[in-house]
């Protein structure tokens, strides 16, 4: 695994990490999800092994500041824990995909391109396939997308977080990162909090919530997989159901795969390995079927 990194349009530099070279012809960019980097989620790094392992070369991509890793006290296990993503800008999020996208085909020179997503990086990769006119992906992995709205009625602490996030803006203090964890389980700043409220352009998932858009699964062009784990919390009590549902706003659901992983969960913690092969697996077959 190497460092990697691009700048974007509007200056910023994007840090994430690559595991292979510009030898093979495929490649599977990753964007991460809230709370996530390659340092400290197993399955990222996993998944970026096994796939330079067989011949892909994986870009794990970092968003806005998700490279970073912050260190906080969680009173709650009495440890220390670490996370990134604690800052991030949403209505970039087009821009962020894009270039490493651009990134991976001009100037490394991929001749395919798959884009995957884990969590809300899944809705990141939803938002940039349904609104582009470039044709440079050729296949998408959606994994663990969230319906953003059902998430604010049923995660712990959004309430107080969005309170403390709107005052601590009128105050100048938009940066400072908030006393509560958001969602019990991530540091955020004031300014990211609220963003991830307004973040119309990630509403693209409203199974449950019935609030956001579906355009965006509609107009994408590729084909590709939607992979779930049976014991996914954040999609209700059908998580299979919730994937079906996502492929069939799409214009093409017959030529697309729903893939169930058994007992795993949002983060498929303890099956990383099996996440990682369901991943090499739906690349392979996809590509080997082009060539017969």
């Amino acid at each position: 695994m190497e460092i990697l990194k691009l700048v974007t349009p509007r200056g910023l530099e994007l840090k994430g990490a690559i595991f292979g070279d510009n030898s093979n012809d495929t490649a599977l960019i990753m964007l991460t999800g809230i709370c996530s980097n390659v340092f400290q989620n197993e399955l990222l790094y996993t998944t970026g092994k096994l796939l330079e392992e067989n011949g892909i070369t994986c870009i794990i991509a970092h968003a806005h500041d998700s490279f970073s890793c912050f260190a906080y006290s969680d009173f709650s296990i009495g440890k220390q824990r670490h996370c990134g993503v604690f800052n991030d800008d949403f209505n970039m999020v087009y821009e962020d995909v894009e270039s490493y996208v651009k990134f991976a085909k001009e100037k490394m020179g991929f001749k395919n391109i798959v884009l995957g997503g884990h969590s809300l990086g899944s809705n990141k990769i939803i938002h940039y396939l349904g609104n582009t006119a470039d044709e440079y992906v050729d296949y998408f992995i959606v994994s663990s997308p969230v319906d953003i709205m059902h998430w604010w009625d049923v995660m712990p602490n959004i309430d107080k977080c969005f309170n403390i996030a709107n005052s601590w803006v009128e105050e100048g203090r938009g940066d400072d990162i908030l006393p509560f964890m958001f969602g019990g389980f991530s540091p955020m700043t004031a300014n990211t909090v609220l963003g991830f409220y307004n973040a119309d352009n990630l509403k693209n998932c409203p199974v449950l919530s019935g609030r956001g858009e579906t355009d965006s699964l509609y107009n994408i062009k590729p084909n590709g997989s939607f992979i779930i784990g049976s014991r996914d919390s954040v999609t209700g009590e059908s998580p299979k159901g919730f994937m079906e549902t996502l492929n069939s706003w799409t214009r093409n659901p017959e030529y697309n795969k729903v893939i169930e992983v058994e007992g795993a969960s949002h983060i498929f913690y303890g099956m990383h390995d099996i996440y990682a092969k369901v991943v090499l697996d739906c690349i392979m077959n996809h590509f080997c079927t082009l060539c017969v």
